[in-house]
């Protein structure tokens, strides 16, 4: 691609990489291959300026244009003129060059060999020194010899020179298939330069062809243009000068194979094999094997005849990236012929509807070749727009459109969106981290629709269009950033990805957003990776002339262009998979049917949707295809793979073969029916526990396909998706066409035993209160049954433990599913030659007969050799599928390590170098950022057989194979690939399964477990120590080292030693928490040993206190990490601390502070002057810790044990006495929690709140106490009683809990004197605010709250101020506390009181919302992590009275409490028209996932209560809704989509 020309500066030094690439192009005249890789390594000015040739040389860049590029450099350093040649010999061509050596100059042909291998032309040959020719070989003599003669050049007239037969062409870009084309060679009549050259000119015009001209100055000499259509109008032969004819086609191929090297021969036969495959007369493949250049050429003809041999060559010369030889091939043919093969090709592609069908589907029936497409597309008509329903067709990755009306009624993106989903994204969109924005649009899952060139259906000035010198200045970076983010190969595979420019209107100049969108594409992609759609031939011929004209390159074999667009859509739609059923059904009510829309099912990206005609009509019964689809199917299904809905639809067809049906299936289905009818429950959960690889999943598959007319069915694709979203779009199938709600069935795949299923459970009635009409407590006919399938080493146990509807299934067939298998094996011996080796298949046959597998394992290792890197590939991959659920090795991986990476092998190539393992192996497809291809061994007790078999006969344990893997490199460089197997690995360490009773989890992982056992700690230590040198940046590795070391080995220095180095690499909460166990562990196992000692040692007190402190230091600083994260952990290899759940709300630091605070009042309570049994020794303990009395004070028996005892906890003073004030801080802000954060009912039955409670009863019983002192004392003393009386308000406040913003909160649903007395008393206090500056602002906030629950509760009480009252204390707080108060409640009532109605907007609004966010969020920031509820919501009325609370909603329904919550939890609660009637909806939008309300121009932030209303991909949606006030700000119920 051409760069644009600026004049460059004197000063090299000062030159950018665009610069350096100007001037080689422009000035030294070098090809733009090598110019670039200056550019792709990053060379500027600076650099340039110290490079020298051995530099140059190292850039891949050959001798010649090395040498030529050297001398310019040095002359631009110096300043010296450069020597001056005939123009002749600076046009020579490096054959050109050869021919002068030989037969002028009389060096030997090897040397001239060697200069014509280094591409050294004429313009190269000038700049040559002695030492440039000694460094290629060229002795001394020569080399003088040649420089003399150059010298002689300007004084002789023009040497003749004789071409030599059979040299490549010079052209320096071979042409594409079916545009072969000659440059002139120059011949014997070059001694008369003005009589040929005007010859060539004729002979130029009169063929079409353009030739390359000899002109005076090299710098103007130019490429050839190459033109498809130059060659069908080509008339007239030219023959070659020195030739006697022409060679035949076999011995040109055959000369032009002989010039690969043996590892690019191998390639050629590759793709040979490949491109026979699809040919009406294949070559076989056993004639391939072991041919030589010439034997292969020789069958290419016999095989394809003359002409399509040359076809079929130049396409895989091309393929492997053989240029120069396609060039060669063609100068070996001949003009006669390659006319010929013009016109050939010319008429095959004149079809542009074939040539349309060969560029969507290589030449193929089906669209299924390219996994993703990207369309760029300009601006459309109305009349345009019904011939493009192609696009529905398309398997989009995203539209680039550039019509900003493509969403207005008559446009292109609106037309789409009537019958396919798209999100709706702006370029900027495509910025941040990969995961993360293919997770935030919804990539692969649901179209990607970007405008690129403003959005008219929007009311804002910012997505007006733009005229093309404002697109440049303010769009332009934003859509190159979002190019390079698509060809990024971790986003779209480059051979599976197409690019389609579809030019509905003419692009007229280079200066339109389309042509510097297809220039940036070219940065990042081959131009072959491109083909272009025009709506008009005069369309195509500009937009050509242009990317000809400006990239060098013709972009006609890739262009449609005489097609209409009704003729476009009708060959496209007319494609594969056509034979797709037209309509997709689902059942529905009364036994009808309804349509399954594909926009439904774009919408629903969780789910795999299982449809009544499932499979149907896709393939004619009885044809070929159908045969074979159905041999293909069964025979991956039995060897190992996962089961598809095609084994049960071949099965159904033939009733003489049916599919297996396992004991439990009549149970299980009966089940689903039974919950189907009996349930009173809206959602029910059905677990079916199974062993690994004994057909639990396929079982429940099994009963699904037969259940699909009766009731919908679909499977979870992704069970780490939010629970919340799933739930949604189960209820969106539930409804789907149907009035009535229609039952579903959703399979989930539990193979790691999570908490998701049970939360979905939880989940889909608040969905379906949300999302539907149906009256919760009416739901007879609205039923979700989830099938839960669990992997289980112990299944009927878990069965026996389980309450809920469960069933199981294990390794062990009955009588009579054994004599199906035996069945089923007489019948897959009629259609496959050994079914022996489905081993999957006949281990179950066998009843999982353990001696079976073990023979089958040691047959096939009987041959092991650990040296091998086969052997120890397959014994990596059985160890990683033993201890990892569903992991594979991917198969670019294994050829690397087996070192096949050199060569593009077949997907099964990885498993014939496998052999013997390779029947124990299979290749299965991984949906990963889009799709590759993994191996596994086909069952999971073959794998632990085989490392049975390793350990037993190898001696080879899982130790060693662990530590192999860790110590390979190639496993562990970066890549989307090898992240999944490193994943995998650190799975294997540290992922640890339930335990047998199902409610904890293991102390370690199985493969650490196993280690222990049999070769206990050095081995285990060793197998960590390497992992953490090997995952550098996991903390996850010393941190499960550490817990290993304190809970197992109760080696706490070694275990703190560990937990410090993983706080190191990652300090989170996770890891902080590891070290405050390590502490804990460490003091609770001295306080054991200590009452267990007869005689006290003080220095044990001494020890513990220091513990304790740095318990506590780790505990707070892991919930102050917690607390400043922005979002929960996503890292989900990272190990757990002890229960430390990661989706739970994280209060863990705060319990363990208040766990070792109690720990140390315990040790402290068993010294003898402290005693618990003593009323006056624990009285001491009391005022020494309320910091009354010092220890100095504390009376105790003068011994020598005491006062050691004493001395110690007089250096411990500070830290001691601070542990009450520590508890009564913490306890304040869990208090905190139970009031603002939306709970369920689990919660208040968690370990943290258990031990939460239990602690705070010990904490009462230890200092609450009636406060008779001061009593006495406000008898004695009258002068302060004011003083005194305001204390004792503040007292009655603290002992009601009405001292906190959120006690005061808490009195919206408490008795009505209550909030009357606590008002009354925040009055006295704001009256007398002088005693007590410090509590000045927190008791004025308390006491406008105070007054607006009162009002809400009695609005005529005495106590209460007016709204203007109120609102003007409240601005006097706000400017004294500005926008930086470290809590939320002033800006919580300035929500309250300032919020916006139609008449009156406060634009200050939009700062107070910023500030309860932020002070909320360093102040509550573990509550970002849940959701908060809203107490008062925005009504009809004005003033305070527009303030309605929870309560008062509450008592419009006589209904049972517990249905109530359950009306508020799934937000039903807002459709009752008490609630319609009485609350406020607020206009808005949703844009790219946030929440706004309207109000006139001003835009308010607010968070969705449930984030299920928001769909995903970052739609721009216009919305209205209720709102609600949280403590973090203002919240949006019940949304609605005003379209």
């Amino acid at each position: 691609m051409r760069r644009s020309t600026t004049q460059l500066t004197p000063q090299i030094e000062e030159w950018t990489e665009e610069e350096v690439h100007q001037w080689l192009t422009t000035v030294v005249k070098v090809h733009d291959i090598f110019a670039n890789k200056f550019t792709e390594e990053e060379v500027s000015g600076n650099s340039l300026v110290v490079f020298t040739k051995t530099d140059i040389l190292d850039l891949g860049i050959k001798h010649g244009p090395a040498v030529k590029i050297t001398s310019h450099l040095e002359s631009l350093k110096d300043g010296s003129q450069r020597k001056e040649f005939p123009a002749f010999a600076l046009s020579w061509t490096k054959e050109q060059v050869s021919q002068w050596l030989v037969q002028h100059v009389k060096i030997y042909g090897k040397y001239a060999e060697r200069l014509q291998e280094e591409d050294v032309s004429g313009d190269c040959l000038v700049c040559f020194k002695k030492q440039d020719f000694l460094d290629l070989g060229v002795k001394s003599g020569p080399a003088v010899r040649i420089l003399d003669q150059l010298n002689q050049l300007s004084k002789n007239p023009e040497p003749t020179l004789q071409p030599i037969p059979h040299t490549s062409s010079d052209q320096k870009e071979p042409p594409d298939l079916g545009q072969l084309e000659l440059s002139h060679t120059r011949g014997s009549n070059q001694a008369e330069p003005n009589k040929s050259t005007k010859t060539d000119q004729t002979r130029a015009k009169e063929s079409g062809m353009v030739q390359l001209e000899f002109k005076k100055e090299p710098k103007e000499r130019k490429l050839p243009q190459l033109k498809a259509q130059n060659f069908e109008a080509s008339r007239t032969e030219t023959e070659t000068p020195g030739l006697s004819g022409l060679p035949s086609i076999t011995v040109a191929i055959q000369e032009t194979l002989e010039e690969l090297n043996n590892l690019n021969f191998k390639k050629f036969q590759f793709y040979l094999k490949e491109f026979a495959k699809d040919r009406e007369k294949p070559i076989p493949q056993s004639e391939l094997e072991g041919k030589d250049r010439m034997d292969t050429a020789k069958l290419i003809t016999d095989c394809y005849g003359s002409e399509e041999a040359v076809i079929v060559t130049i396409k895989i010369l091309q393929n492997i990236k053989q240029k120069e030889l396609v060039c060669l091939l063609g100068k070996k043919i001949g003009r006669q012929q390659q006319q010929r093969l013009s016109k050939t090709v010319a008429k095959k592609e004149a079809n542009q509807g074939d040539k349309l069908k060969n560029l969507l589907t290589c030449g193929g029936n089906s669209l299924d070749n390219y996994k993703h497409l990207v369309i760029v597309v300009n601006k459309s008509s109305a009349e345009q727009v019904q011939y493009l329903q192609f696009l529905n067709k398309l398997r989009l990755f995203c539209v680039l459109d550039f019509d900003p009306n493509s969403n207005t009624p008559e446009g292109l993106c609106h037309s789409y969106r009537d019958s396919r989903w798209a999100n709706l994204h702006t370029p900027s969109q495509y910025q941040g981290q990969i995961e993360s924005v293919i997770k935030d649009l919804n990539l692969y899952k649901q179209t990607s629709w970007v405008f690129c060139n403003g959005r008219h259906d929007l009311d804002s000035d910012s997505n007006n269009e733009l005229d093309f010198k404002n697109w440049l200045r303010k769009t332009c970076r934003d859509v190159e950033q979002m190019i390079s983010f698509i060809c990024n190969p971790e986003v779209l595979l480059h051979k599976r990805s197409l690019i389609i420019f579809l030019l509905l209107s003419p692009v007229n100049s280079e200066k339109n957003p389309v042509f510097d969108i297809y220039r940036a594409f070219l940065k990042h992609i081959e131009e072959e990776m491109i083909i272009h759609i025009c709506e008009s031939q005069s369309t195509y011929e500009k937009w050509r002339e242009m990317i000809q004209e400006k990239c060098d390159f013709d972009i006609e074999p890739l262009s449609v262009y005489e097609l209409s667009l009704s003729e476009v859509n009708g060959t496209i739609m007319a494609l594969g998979p056509l034979s797709e059923s037209s309509e997709r059904l689902l059942p529905s009510t009364d036994s009808s049917f309804v349509v399954l829309k594909k926009k439904d099912e774009d919408l629903l990206t969780a789910l795999d949707i299982l449809c009544l005609n499932q499979c149907e009509n896709i393939y004619e019964e009885n044809s070929p295809e159908f045969h074979s689809k159905k041999k293909k199917v069964e025979e991956e299904f039995y060897r190992g793979g996962k089961v598809k809905w095609w084994n049960f639809f071949f099965c159904d067809k033939d009733k003489q073969k049916p599919f297996i049906k396992r004991d439990k299936y009549e149970n299980v289905k009966k089940k689903i029916l039974g919950q189907l009818r009996e349930s009173k429950d809206l959602c029910t959960l059905l677990n079916l526990f199974h062993h690994p690889g004994c057909g639990g999943t396929t079982l429940a598959m099994h009963v699904m396909w037969d259940l699909r007319k009766e009731i919908r069915c679909a499977v979870l694709k992704d069970n780490e998706l939010p629970m919340t979203e799933v739930a949604v779009q189960v209820v969106k199938l539930m409804k789907l066409e149907s009035e009535k709600p229609c039952p579903v069935l959703l399979l989930v795949d539990d193979s790691k035993e999570t908490e998701n299923p049970y939360e979905l459970v939880n989940c889909i009635p608040q969905a379906v209160a949300t999302y539907s009409n149906i009256n919760v407590s009416n739901a007879q006919s609205c039923k979700v049954i989830v099938l839960n399938c669990v992997r289980s080493h112990n299944p009927k146990e878990q069965y026996k433990r389980h309450n809920q509807p469960s069933q199981y299934i294990t390794a062990s067939l009955t009588p009579e599913e054994q004599e199906e298998f035996e069945k089923k094996l007489k019948d897959l011996k009629e259609t496959h030659e050994k079914p022996e080796n489905f081993y999957s298949f006949m281990i179950m046959k066998s009843n999982f007969d353990k001696k079976y597998i073990e023979d089958l394992a040691r047959n096939t290792l009987e041959n092991f050799d650990s040296s091998s890197k086969k052997d120890r590939l397959f014994a990596y991959v059985a160890l990683i599928n033993t201890y990892e659920a569903e992991s594979e090795i991917s198969c670019s991986l294994s050829e690397d390590f087996l070192g096949m990476n050199k060569i593009r092998w077949q997907d099964e190539s990885a498993l014939d170098r496998m052999e013997p393992y390779s029947n124990l192996l299979i290749i299965e497809r991984v949906e990963d950022w889009g799709e590759y291809k993994g191996i596994r061994i086909l069952h999971p007790s073959i794998a632990s057989a085989c490392l049975e078999e390793l350990e037993r006969s190898y001696s080879l344990k899982v130790s060693g194979i662990t530590l192999e893997i860790l110590h390979c490199d190639l496993f562990f460089s970066h890549g989307v690939v090898k992240q999944r197997l490193m994943d995998s690995i650190q799975h294997m360490l540290i992922i640890r399964q339930h335990k047998k009773d199902g409610v904890e989890r293991e102390l370690f992982s199985p493969l650490i477990n196993k280690i222990h056992c049999d070769e206990g700690r050095q081995t285990v230590q060793q197998v960590f120590e390497k992992a953490s040198s090997r995952f550098e940046k996991s903390a996850s590795i010393p941190q499960a080292l550490a817990r290993y070391l304190y809970i197992n080995e109760r080696d706490f220095p070694e275990a703190l030693k560990w937990a410090e180095k993983a706080k190191k690499i990652k300090g989170n909460p996770y890891t902080l928490d590891t070290i405050g166990q390590i502490h804990k562990t460490n003091l609770k196992s001295n306080i054991q040993r200590e009452k267990q000692e007869t005689s006290n040692n003080p220095e044990d007190l001494d020890t513990n206190i220091k513990i304790a402190i740095n318990a506590i230091t780790a505990f707070k600083k892991a919930q102050e990490l917690a607390n400043a994260e922005d979002e929960p952990e996503e890292e989900a290899i990272d190990d757990e601390s002890d229960d430390y759940p990661r989706k739970s709300y994280n209060v863990k630091g705060y319990v363990g502070v208040l766990e070792i605070v109690f720990l140390v009042f315990e040790v402290l309570s068993r010294l003898p002057f402290f005693e618990k049994s003593d009323p006056l020794k624990r009285k001491y303990f009391k005022s020494f810790l309320e910091k009354a009395m010092p220890i100095t004070s504390v009376y105790q028996e003068d011994n020598k044990t005491n006062k050691t005892y004493k001395e110690i906890i007089k250096g411990h003073e500070y830290f001691l006495q601070n542990l009450k004030m520590e508890t009564k801080t913490t306890f304040d802000l869990l208090d905190n929690y139970f009031t603002y954060v939306k709970r369920s009912i689990s919660e208040f039955q968690s370990k943290n709140h258990w031990i939460c409670c239990n602690l705070f009863k010990e904490y009462v019983g230890l200092f609450c106490t009636e406060p008779e002192e001061l009593k006495n004392e406000q008898q004695k003393n009258p002068n302060l009683n004011l003083t005194l009386k305001t204390e004792e308000q503040r007292l009655y406040l603290e002992k009601n809990q009405a001292d906190t913003f959120s006690g005061i909160l808490q009195r919206l649903d408490k008795p009505i004197d209550e909030i009357e007395r606590i008002t009354e008393c925040y009055a006295l206090l704001q009256k007398h605010q002088h005693l007590n500056k410090k509590q000045k602002t927190k008791e004025t906030i308390n006491y406008i709250l105070s007054n607006i629950v009162l009002y809400l509760l009695k609005p005529n009480s005495k106590h209460v101020k007016s709204h203007t009252h109120l609102s003007g204390l409240l601005l006097t707080t706000l400017q004294d506390v500005g926008h930086g108060y470290p809590f939320p409640d002033p800006y919580y009532l300035a929500l309250l009181l300032f919020w916006p109605s139609q008449t009156e907007v406060n634009t200050e609004i939009l700062t107070y919302v910023r500030a309860i966010r932020n002070s909320s969020h360093k102040h509550l920031k573990s509550f970002q992590k849940r959701s908060t509820v809203a107490h008062l919501y925005l009504g009809k009325e004005m003033g305070l009275k527009r303030l309605v609370s929870k309560p008062q909603l509450d008592k419009n329904f006589k209904i049972p409490r517990e249905t109530l919550a359950q009306l508020w939890r799934t937000g039903d609660i807002f459709r009752e028209r008490k609630i319609i009637n009485c609350l406020q909806r607020v206009l808005g939008t949703i844009e790219q996932g946030e929440v706004f309300a309207h109000y006139e121009k001003l835009k308010i932030p607010v968070r969705p209560a449930h984030i299920g209303h928001v769909t995903g991909g970052h739609s721009t949606e216009r919305v209205s809704f209720y709102l609600g006030f949280a403590i973090n700000g203002p919240l949006a119920y019940d949304i609605h989509y005003e379209n």
